[in-house]
């Protein structure tokens, strides 16, 4: 008879800033857990300058994933790193968490709770161009690509903080950047940039070699080998225009990764619903940061939900029973 696998009293899905805040407040309380991951950091370690972390004036994204991972592992804490989740599988009282690495390998974990903290990823644009061009001067990580491109021409696409981030941090490496924005240079787009900071967008407009295309709707990234321009549809005339480029970088917006998550309500843009203690409608799960519907996506407010996450499944454990 094959032996059952040991029923942890938590499995954590994530390991960014709300997985491992989660860890650590787990960890401190003395749980039985186990992190799980398909890397470390998610989208947090491939943000660009954060200055608004309190205490830290100025670190990257990169380096604050960095210590939010020696922080959970200066408790122990046990990271499968990896191994990204397939499912959850409700059974009587308790869940059976089910990941797979990117070779086959597969793990099962059964648990009395689970925190789901497995983050967001970007939206594509879903032109012509796009898929065969990923990685030959398209990129959805400027942090990561953006240094590639030194002295070059290079275009974000975008109208929000990440597309204006990426900008700013390609104006100081590239020769010209354009800023592609699908709003009107109006007062009540905030000047084509309706969901940026206005600090950011005033540092934005005060760089000789930015260069802002308003109200255009981007058809088709151009390119043989590597890109080589882009076309764009102006949304007044309907006139199509090219402008020769070597690189483009998407920040149109992120998607919840919570594909794998069937049991807990999610809205209509697929995050999963929780209530003001991350609670979801489904027993023993809580899920915490940008895979929820909570409207913020900032590192603070990760970090803040990961530890009401687990500070709710301490709780809920307490009166954990087994089912007779």
């Amino acid at each position: 008879m094959s032996k059952q696998p040991e029923l942890l009293d938590l499995v954590i899905i994530g390991a960014a800033a709300a997985g491992s805040t989660a860890a650590i407040y787990a960890a401190r309380r003395n749980l039985n857990f186990v992190v799980v991951s398909k890397d470390i950091g998610g989208e947090v370690a491939l943000s660009g300058e954060v200055e608004n972390w309190p205490g830290i004036i100025h670190t990257t994204g990169f380096e604050l994933a960095q210590d939010f991972h020696k922080h959970a592992k200066s408790y122990d804490v046990q990271i499968d790193e990896g191994f990204g989740v397939a499912e959850i599988k409700q059974e009587k009282n308790y869940h059976i968490v089910l990941a797979e690495n990117s070779i086959g390998k597969k793990k099962e974990y059964q648990t009395k709770s689970v925190i789901i903290a497995s983050g967001i990823h970007p939206r594509k644009l879903s032109i012509q161009g796009e898929n065969e061009l990923k990685g030959k001067g398209v990129t959805y990580c400027t942090v990561c690509d953006g240094p590639l491109f030194k002295g070059k021409t290079t275009a974000t696409i975008g109208a929000g903080n990440s597309a204006v981030e990426s900008t700013l941090m390609m104006a100081g490496i590239a020769s010209k950047v354009y800023l592609v924005t699908k709003y009107p240079d109006t007062k009540e787009t905030k000047g084509g940039l309706p969901k940026a900071e206005d600090i950011l967008v005033k540092k934005l407009k005060s760089l000789d070699n930015v260069e802002i295309i308003y109200n255009a709707n981007i058809t088709e990234i151009v390119g043989d080998n590597f890109v080589s321009g882009f076309k764009y549809e102006d949304n007044d005339s309907k006139e199509i225009k090219e402008l020769p480029i070597d690189g483009v970088m998407v920040h149109i917006g992120m998607i919840p990764n919570s594909n794998f998550v069937e049991c807990a309500e999610k809205n209509n843009a697929k995050e999963i619903k929780i209530d003001f203690i991350c609670q979801t409608s489904c027993p023993g799960i809580f899920a915490a940061g940008d895979v929820t519907n909570i409207p913020y996506k900032q590192i603070s407010i990760a970090t803040g939900q990961g530890a009401t996450a687990a500070l709710s499944v301490i709780n809920y454990l307490n009166r954990w029973e087994p089912e007779s």
